[in-house]
């Protein structure tokens, strides 16, 4: 009797609910008569309390005709919430992760690295029963979430620090108006090439991933990549010059005017000026000797009236060809080892997006030599007319000669 039981119970159980199964067993322990409870129960495994309160609403049911409902339990049954139990739960838990502003300023925990599985930890020490998916949870209800950095300081605050932006966006707005370029310039970071380790994940059949060197040093034969990248902000184009030498003032301006020569002069026919739009720090800032004399010499080669607007200290990264161009070439070579110069171009080449991002791309295996001063003479022959606000911050460089 009981295995037959057994086999009807393992048939049923995976499509009753626990009303339901406790329903079955009371009909069934009715059928067998005196000591159909404890067969049943044997059977089933159903405790004997629990065939007792079947038993009840088998009979509240056989009473007459009940209203649909799809409870399984009374209403108030179930185990109550822990913060039922422990009023302050979420109060103590809150100081665990803020002691500096809601807790302790003291606290050690200041000092440690509170993962869910710590923090389920300490108030367990503390004397609260909790796991670390009911700890997950809370913070989730305190409107808490798993953050990383954002990178939002940089360099000493100027008094003057935002007042600039406001002329910068008049300048780009009026030269746009009248058909006039408008480029953001800046330098991506250095790029090992070789088969290293590229950070991000790709898409790869499982249990097969890229192999690549256990070191993240730079490959003695291959070496290291600068890209340098011009972004017109109105067209949503760009182009990036691949550097294997160094990265100076001086090659920058020859990159601008290799954009200019294969790109910006058949789109823009009828230009006379040129607003460029750089950090104002580095080898190519405010500071730099070099970089206005390169300038100089672009704006002798082409023809145009160079106007230079540097951002203040402390918001490179607010230049537009950091967050518009720079961040999605990252993302379309993540986790793709950078094994070769070709493949950096070509990765380079075919970034795009869906606003409409378009970028050209080439190797540039000339020298840049360091180490190159610039005399006071030629600083004082470059035809520079500071700005009456911020002057070193914003200044247009003419060219001296009339283009052939």
């Amino acid at each position: 009797m009981i295995a037959r039981l057994c086999a009807k119970f393992a048939v049923l159980e995976a499509v009753l609910d626990e009303r339901g199964r406790r329903l079955w067993a009371v009909t069934e322990a009715r059928a067998l008569g005196h000591g159909g409870q404890t067969l049943v129960a044997q059977a089933t495994g159903l405790s004997r309390r629990t065939i007792d309160q079947g038993l009840r609403e088998l009979a509240h049911l056989s009473g007459g005709p009940q209203e649909a409902t799809q409870r399984v339990r009374s209403p108030g049954g179930g185990r109550k919430p822990l913060t039922d139990h422990d009023p302050t739960l979420l109060a103590d838990l809150e100081a665990l992760v803020e002691p500096t502003s809601r807790g302790d300023p003291e606290s050690p925990w200041r000092w440690t690295c509170k993962s869910v599985r710590q923090l389920a930890a300490e108030r367990q020490r503390q004397g609260q029963k909790v796991g670390r998916q009911k700890v997950a949870e809370l913070l989730a209800e305190l409107e808490y979430s798993l953050q990383g950095n954002r990178q939002t300081k940089e360099g000493t605050a100027h008094p003057d620090r935002n007042a600039p932006f406001a002329p910068i966006n008049a300048q780009g707005a009026a030269f746009q108006k009248r058909g006039q370029p408008v480029v953001s310039v800046d330098t991506k970071k250095k790029e090992l090439v070789g088969d290293g380790k590229n950070g991000g994940r790709a898409w790869r059949p499982q249990g097969a991933p890229e192999l690549v060197r256990t070191s993240d040093g730079a490959d003695q034969t291959l070496g290291k990549v600068h890209p340098y990248g011009v972004y017109e902000q109105p067209a949503k184009v760009g182009w990036v010059s691949v550097g294997v030498d160094h990265d100076t003032a001086e090659c920058a301006g020859e990159r601008i005017q290799r954009w200019w020569t294969k790109m910006g002069a058949c789109r823009y026919k009828d230009a006379t000026a040129l607003l460029i739009t750089a950090d104002g720090g580095g080898r190519k800032g405010r500071r730099s000797r070099l970089w206005k004399v390169a300038l100089q010499r672009l704006a002798e080669a082409t023809g145009l009236r160079i106007a230079v607007c540097h951002f203040p200290p402390g918001t490179s990264k607010w230049n537009k060809i950091a967050h518009r161009m720079f961040s999605h070439i990252s993302m379309n070579w993540r986790g793709q080892p950078l094994t070769s110069h070709e493949v950096i171009v070509n990765l380079i080449a075919h970034t795009t997006t869906d606003k409409g991002l378009k970028i050209q791309a080439a190797l540039d295996t000339g020298c840049s030599p360091t180490g190159i001063k610039v005399t006071d003479q030629e600083l004082h022959d470059v035809a520079l007319e500071p700005a009456a606000f911020h002057g070193e911050w914003n200044y247009p460089i003419t060219p001296r000669t009339t283009r052939n």
